[in-house]
């Protein structure tokens, strides 16, 4: 990717995935989707869930469901899921290291910020809610409800890139699942792979790699 000379302060734009990016979530929904199948006299892994990380709670439970032939109406079971889920999370998810200060630096930069997550909206605003980080904390935000095609389709960063006005060529994607680099990748987007969830290697295709936004490299900002 080229940086114009007429533009030369990319990224234009930061687009945030949210679990594994700025909170980690994946053991409270994981911890749900067991107990709403429990529920429902399937015994299932946390292990099960893996293949499906990042790619919305639709796929995330359907295909868990798929996997033990267990047939679910996918919008009831989903409701249930973030019933014992928005519950469970009260006073125990918290921002990921880094969060607010890395946000405050793309401000400072003149950068602007969306949220792009396969998740729903109510499983969005309940998480960001929860770690004390406003809807006004960015510029716009996309969750699978807004979206057709999900991760690792790159429809959700195309969105989150036009609905901030930018190209998405000239924005940052912020993402920890294999899904989600792949997604930015598609959609034309650098990448900074944060190995919340998966390993550097499983990673491959992000431009930059993190622990967490605590420790992500200064260039990441200014390309």
């Amino acid at each position: 990717m080229t940086t114009h000379a007429s533009n030369p302060a990319l990224p234009e734009g930061v687009i945030f995935d949210m679990d594994g990016v700025l909170l980690d979530s994946e053991p409270f929904i994981c911890k749900a989707a067991c107990m709403m199948f429990a529920e429902r006299g399937l015994t299932v892994q946390p292990e099960d869930f893996l293949p499906f990380v990042g790619a919305g709670e639709n796929r995330y439970i359907g295909g868990v469901a798929e996997k033990y032939g267990f047939p679910v109406d996918i919008d009831q079971v989903k409701k249930r899921t973030y019933d014992i889920y928005l519950e469970i999370i009260k006073g125990r998810l918290h921002a990921l290291p880094g969060v607010h200060d890395f946000l405050a630096a793309c401000r400072q930069k003149g950068k602007k910020l969306a949220l792009a997550t396969s998740a729903d909206h109510r499983k969005a605003e309940g998480n960001l809610r929860e770690i004390n980080l406003p809807d006004s904390s960015f510029d716009a935000i996309v969750t699978g409800e807004d979206v057709v095609h999900k991760k690792p389709h790159p429809e959700i960063f195309a969105t989150a890139a036009r609905r901030l006005g930018l190209d998405p060529r000239h924005c940052l994607v912020v993402e920890d699942a294999v899904n989600g680099v792949a997604a930015a990748r598609a959609a034309g987007s650098r990448c900074l792979g944060l190995t919340t969830s998966f390993t550097r290697e499983q990673l491959a295709g992000a431009d930059w790699f993190a622990p967490t936004l605590a420790d992500a490299p200064p260039d990441v900002l200014s390309w």
